[in-house]
């Protein structure tokens, strides 16, 4: 996977199964996608209903290739030793609703994998909504020795990664939904998040269940699902095993700008079995030469939904500014993107919600607002107003520095598509230790040359 962390221990609590090791074993191996929860509605799923031995829509899905992406780190990041493929023999659907992804070794000894991610990653919670990520899975039914490196996982990357080959990790988020290692009767849940390592979130550990039971998991199917709740304050992200909620996060666990650039933005969904690496080797695992090849993970259907929000709480209306003549700027008033005293690459725009926006906002592109004054109380958080109807796959970073472009940022958070190019968001990001007047900069930052976003207005509080 593309996440640089090497486990740490937890308290291993989970007794092995004594299975055959190549034994598998379904139980309701087909199930339709359930109705969606209430007060929310489905925004994707596949049913893997296809022919036996096919492989997936490549327009729901694509294929990691190798042993990394390209321009990121070596084996995923994890150390895990397989190469991913696209082939059937590693990834298809068995003609009775089921994805298969199977870990195959050849007579010399190398392995071959699957791991496939969702081409859209605007799977989002819109301020004041939720998000919820779900999938019916069958761990691999091995134990023991005939385990040993076996790391399958459903969970999710931020958006801004796949640009980037996942080098922005963890900054950008990523959920784990479900992780399984070396055939133990439990699961593993977590939110990657901040800097690595150490930093917020622990890292490369992150912020885990630590292990829980997971009874039946390997010799039938079980439901594992995130839903991130931005109705609630603090705001909260929930995981949950058959419907029960075993491990909930709240936002103020870490800093509010830690937590928006790990969670307010899309992510896409990844399924994939991964051999060794360090979180399998931080519990005995192999692989060795007991290791048992060809035991699938099964997965009879992967859903999300969302729920319409109602809106992150909006700083208080204020006139806005335009360039001042001579004077200076309120950084505590709302500042319209189109007041700009100097840019690059922008356009000016009609917007949706009155007035004019600032769009057609690509990598390398910048806005200058002169002489902000922040008096000398210090400063909280900036918000951002922003849409994005980049397509699959484009994302970017916006980012405010003081002074010099080449400067820092003081502050960030990460967007994919909104939805549409009029469909505006309030993002909030953390700004701390500003006073005094300054030449604000908000740059705009991305991994492909596409537009990624427009902007109405910023502002700052205290």
């Amino acid at each position: 996977m593309s996440r640089k962390r090497i486990r740490g221990l937890f308290a291993a609590a989970a007794a092995l199964l004594a299975v055959a090791a190549g034994a598998v074993f379904t139980l309701n191996a087909e199930a339709a996608v359930p109705g969606a929860p209430a007060g929310m509605s489905l925004v994707f799923s596949d049913d893997f209903t296809g022919a036996a031995g096919t492989g997936l829509n490549r327009s729901n899905w694509l294929y990691d290739i190798g042993h990394g992406y390209p321009g990121g780190a070596t084996n995923w990041g994890t150390g895990e030793i397989e190469y991913m493929t696209d082939s059937t023999s590693n990834v298809y659907q068995d003609g009775g609703g089921n994805l298969v992804i199977k870990p195959l070794r050849d007579a010399a000894g190398n392995w071959t994998s699957g791991r496939v991610e969702t081409q859209r990653t605007d799977f989002a919670a819109p301020a004041g909504g939720k998000v919820r990520i779900e999938a019916r899975i069958q761990q691999p039914n091995v134990s023991g020795a005939a385990a040993a490196g076996y790391w399958p996982a459903f969970w999710t990357l931020g958006a801004a990664a796949r640009p980037v080959g996942a080098t922005n990790w963890p900054s950008i988020g990523e959920w784990d939904i479900m992780e399984n290692i070396n055939g133990r009767e439990s699961v593993f849940a977590a939110l990657h998040c901040g800097s690595n390592p150490g930093g917020p979130c622990n890292e490369t550990t992150g912020l885990t269940s630590g292990e829980r039971p997971c009874s039946g998991c390997k010799t039938g199917f079980h439901t594992y699902a995130v839903e991130y709740d931005r109705s609630t304050s603090p705001e909260q992200m929930r995981w949950y095993l058959d419907g029960a909620n075993y491990f909930t996060l709240t936002s103020n666990q870490v800093d509010a700008t830690t937590w928006n650039n790990a969670t307010h933005h899309g992510v896409f969904v990844i399924l994939n079995v991964a051999i060794g690496g360090g979180f399998p080797a931080a519990f005995g695992g192999g692989p060795t030469a007991a290791t048992q090849p060809g035991v699938p993970m099964l997965v009879d259907y992967v859903a999300v939904w969302q729920s319409s929000g109602g809106g992150t709480t909006t700083p208080p209306t204020t006139p806005p500014t335009t360039p001042p003549a001579g004077g200076t700027r309120d950084a505590f008033a709302r500042i319209e993107a189109e007041s700009f005293n100097a840019s690059a690459g922008v356009q000016v725009e009609t917007c949706a919600e009155g007035g004019q926006d600032v769009g057609y906002i690509a990598n390398g592109d910048w806005l200058q607002f002169n002489d902000v004054n922040f008096g000398s109380g210090g400063v909280r958080d900036f918000v951002a107003r922003v849409a994005s109807g980049a397509g699959a796959g484009v994302s970017g970073l916006i980012e405010v520095r003081l002074d010099s472009r080449s400067n820092a940022p003081i502050g960030s958070f990460a967007l994919g598509s909104t939805g549409g190019w009029q469909t505006w968001q309030s993002i909030p990001g953390n700004v701390a230790g500003v006073t005094g007047t300054h030449t604000v900069y908000v740059t705009f930052t991305s991994g492909q040359p596409a537009d990624f976003v427009n902007v109405n207005w910023i502002q700052f509080r205290k």
